[in-house]
């Protein structure tokens, strides 16, 4: 009675409903199109493939959230196909943008019976992933009605809406029952889905949004960006809102008298409202920059450095009217303002600019994100203010000091990365749903670690232990770890010059290297290739393994790892790697026995170790014989053994000042090296920028 009484309010209100459509379409035309997926009409006529996962993420936010998730679902079902849906045109913007083709995608129909129906008839899915708490009452229904599971991940109820659903509980707790699963970020809102009556499977599997994916075509637009941005002082003021705008650009007014570098950049929540905040920039005497004012010139395969700059912004305000470029802005910043937060709207998502490092201010009202602001608090790593003369005060003292501008970001950052785990608790709890195995917290939680290093399978043989890669191998074989082997099978198809002798081979359509382990100075002459024994997810190899599976996921140009051997005798050890080869690449030293490199590629080095810093990755050995090209102007970084995952620290300087004595020991002992003081400028002028300028990610984690 509840649902039909729901149902028929629906309806009545269906008229509005429409006009509201076309009314937001007069200043986003894309409100209008695609009108009937809204209700599921037409959807047989597409070429939506049935049995699938439906992921909804409700606009680009929750998009950005479920990113990595979809993308490690991908991994882990390949054969499955994924539905991603949304309800606003700006998320199916971001699902293009971020997913491609590798992915289907629909607008979720608005909650009527029978515009469900058709969606769930069209898609007939095995299982129903919604982010956050965007319960709508029939499709619930319906899908318990057909036996689809409903698992709510990164689920968070504040007090104030649990307040709101205790207020209409007859309806709520039906709503409830028809869900199957829900994993809350926090305990808070565990306890408060508890207390409204939910009997179901619950789980704490932390925020998604800790563990943030950056699209590919970043780096391009801030090669496109940076030096315009690079002489000036950022003030980002992200996601802004109506009555924001005008006490920002007040703001704004009285702190560029004292910083006339000031750069105060306007990042509108909605696209509706570029052209009021560029009329109340040129109402207040204000120069304006805008975006839009610059095409398109980068591309998701453009990550060489060879994008046109932009040039230099003199202008008083720049006001970011472009969609999906955030992180880019968040990136140049040198201090971020959080909207929503001004005015009693709730405040939005920090998380994508501490990430950065970046130090963040927000207003008073921020009831949305309450406990990661209050985590952040306690780290003093967030600036509070209660009002707009409280911001004022705190832009003169962050804008006026670098070091704490670095040092509360520096903060916000080690917070950000001792979250993360989410993603794969979150996976394994819908693995054990989709092959119908039940799994206690705990099981979960060891399903979740597991799944962190779900690139390979373990083998065990006479004593040694083996993982691979089953992309590249069926099973694996002492053999596979012995030159001579292959030598016989006539797959060597090269070798390495250096310390200790690397092998090429070719293992069916794959170039493979194959790498032994060996100890250096003095102990390395007696012991030769022998490590006192560890335990095997300890040793050489397969922490290497790990590390460089890590890095690849978060995007790293780093080698694939296929194989890796651990062979204990006594209380010794020998270790092997296998990984890719980097195709048509040569490291930076035999480069410049040939030629000069140019500047953007030296700029292209330094991004590249810079993101590799920011990640908290320590390169035990970072020289210019470990640091790779390959055809098409890619920075790849090798030669991972002995390094992990640090706090930050002054490591990074180190690491870099030992870079740069390699380019002189060479430099000094070969005839032809072409490298200049200039060189190392222009790599420094890389590290510097904003995608790596952060330090970083701080963990205490060793992989």
């Amino acid at each position: 009675m509840i649902i039909l009484v729901y149902s028929l309010l629906l309806y009545t209100a269906l008229p509005l409903i429409v006009v509201y459509f076309l009314w937001r379409s007069r200043k986003d035309p894309a409100y209008r199109q695609r009108l009937l997926e809204r209700f599921a009409i037409g959807l047989k006529s597409t070429q939506l493939k049935p049995g699938s996962i439906v992921v909804h993420a409700v606009s680009v936010g929750e998009v950005i959230a479920a990113t990595p998730l979809i993308q490690q679902l991908q991994q882990q079902y390949p054969a499955k196909t994924i539905t991603v849906t949304c309800t606003t045109p700006t998320g199916s913007a971001a699902i293009q943008r971020r997913l491609g083709s590798s992915v289907q995608h629909c607008y979720l129909p608005l909650d009527y019976p029978g515009a469900v129906r058709r969606f769930l008839t069209v898609l007939k899915p095995e299982l129903l992933i919604i982010l956050e708490t965007e319960l709508w009452p029939n499709l619930l229904a319906a899908c318990a009605k057909r036996g689809v599971p409903v698992v709510v991940v990164n689920a968070r109820l504040s007090a104030r809406s649990a307040k709101g659903y205790r207020r209409f509980a007859a309806f709520s707790k039906p709503l409830l029952q028809n869900i199957t699963c829900l994993l809350t970020q926090d305990h808070a809102s565990r306890r408060r889905f508890h207390a409204l009556g939910y009997r179901g499977a619950i789980s704490v599997t932390g925020n998604l949004k800790f563990e943030l994916a950056i699209p590919a075509t970043m780096t391009g637009l801030l090669n496109q960006f940076q030096s315009a941005f690079a002489k000036r002082l950022v003030w980002v003021a992200a996601s802004t809102h109506a009555g924001e705008d005008e006490q920002l650009i007040a703001c704004y007014q009285q702190l560029k008298t004292q910083f006339p570098a000031l750069l105060l950049m306007l990042v509108p929540r909605h696209p509706e409202r570029f052209e009021p905040v560029a009329e109340l920039v040129q109402h207040a005497g204000l120069s304006l920059w805008r975006r839009s004012s610059i095409p398109l010139t980068y591309g998701a395969e453009d990550t060489t450095g060879a994008t046109p700059s932009v040039a230099d912004i003199h202008a008083d305000v720049a006001l970011g009217d472009s969609m999906g470029e955030l992180l880019a802005w968040y990136q140049l910043a040198d201090l971020v303002f959080i909207g929503g937060s001004l005015i009693e709207r709730g405040g939005h998502n920090p998380l994508e600019a501490i990430c950065f490092a970046k130090a963040v201010q927000s207003g008073p009202h921020i009831f949305n994100f309450k406990e990661a602001y209050r985590q952040l608090q306690q780290q003093q790593a967030v600036a509070l203010v209660a009002n707009n003369q409280a911001l004022l005060s705190n832009c003169h003292l962050l804008l006026a000091d670098a070091s704490a501008r670095a040092a509360q970001g520096q903060r916000a950052q080690h917070f950000f990365l001792q979250q993360q785990g989410a993603t794969a608790r979150t996976l394994a709890t819908i693995d054990s749903l989709l092959t119908g195995r039940r799994m206690s917290t705990h099981d979960i939680s060891t399903a979740a670690a597991k799944l962190q290093h779900a690139g390979y399978q373990q083998s065990q043989q006479h004593g040694a232990h083996y993982w691979f890669d089953p992309e590249f191998f069926s099973d694996i074989r002492p053999q596979h770890f012995q030159s001579a082997w292959w030598q016989q099978q006539q797959a060597v198809i090269g070798s390495s010059t250096g310390r200790n002798t690397a092998y090429f081979v070719q293992h069916g359509e794959h170039k493979l290297v194959l790498r032994h382990y060996y100890r250096g100075g003095l102990v390395g002459k007696v012991l030769h290739d022998q490590f006192w024994l560890q335990p095997v997810t300890q040793s050489r190899a397969m922490q290497e393994y790990q590390l460089l599976s890590w890095m690849r996921a978060q995007g790293l140009a780093v080698p694939r790892p296929v194989a890796a051997s651990y062979q204990r005798s006594g209380l010794i050890y020998r270790a092997d790697l296998l990984i890719e080869l980097i195709p048509d690449s040569k490291d930076l030293a035999a480069i410049l026995q040939q030629r000069a490199i140019t500047q953007s590629e030296w700029q292209a080095v330094g991004a590249a170790i810079a993101q590799m810093h920011q990640l908290g990755v320590y390169h035990s050995d970072l020289n210019c014989r470990n640091i790779m090209l390959d055809a098409s102007g890619k920075v790849w970084l090798i030669d991972f053994d002995k390094c992990s995952r640090r706090s930050p620290g002054e490591w990074t300087e180190q690491n870099l000042a030992r870079l740069l004595r390699s380019f002189n020991k060479e430099k000094g002992k070969l005839a032809v090296f072409n490298w200049q003081e200039a060189d190392w400028q222009s790599l420094q002028q890389g590290y510097q920028q904003p995608l790596a300028a952060a330090v970083p990610l701080a963990t205490t984690e060793q992989i």
